[in-house]
């Protein structure tokens, strides 16, 4: 099986939901690739992925995830490397947004949207947040 993801958001909760079905995906022994574009590039930024915001007035999810010891979102991203998770940064919103490949988590590929509609083209499950 092979699955595809559009992370176009930059939020705490963006990251859970790319990062919880991308690894699920990728332990199951699909092929997944995660196309990061616009505010979803802070999703793997080396430093604004350790402070993704949260929506006002959901607290009780950052106490539930410490309860529940849900990992941190450089531990999913992490765990999406281990298990081959293909991350893709977008190259057109990087040059607008003035951003250089050493600033990201490594491991990552840049390509622009070309890039990622060839990789998608034959995917089972097409995703976007």
């Amino acid at each position: 099986m092979k699955v595809a993801i559009i992370a176009s958001n930059g939020g705490m909760f963006d990251a859970y939901k790319v990062f919880n079905i991308a690894t699920a995906a990728a332990a199951s022994d699909a092929e997944v690739g995660i196309f990061f574009t616009f505010e979803g590039l802070n999703l793997i930024h080396k430093e604004a992925y350790k402070q993704l915001p949260t929506p006002e007035g959901t607290e009780q999810f950052q106490e539930g995830f410490a309860r529940e010891n849900v990992p941190p979102v450089e531990q999913l991203v992490e765990m999406a490397a281990e298990l081959g998770v293909k991350m893709i940064a977008c190259q057109m919103t990087m040059d607008v947004m003035s951003l250089e490949k050493d600033q990201f988590v490594d491991g990552i590929e840049v390509g622009g949207a070309a890039s990622f509609i060839h990789y998608a083209s034959d995917a089972d499950i097409t995703l976007s947040f």
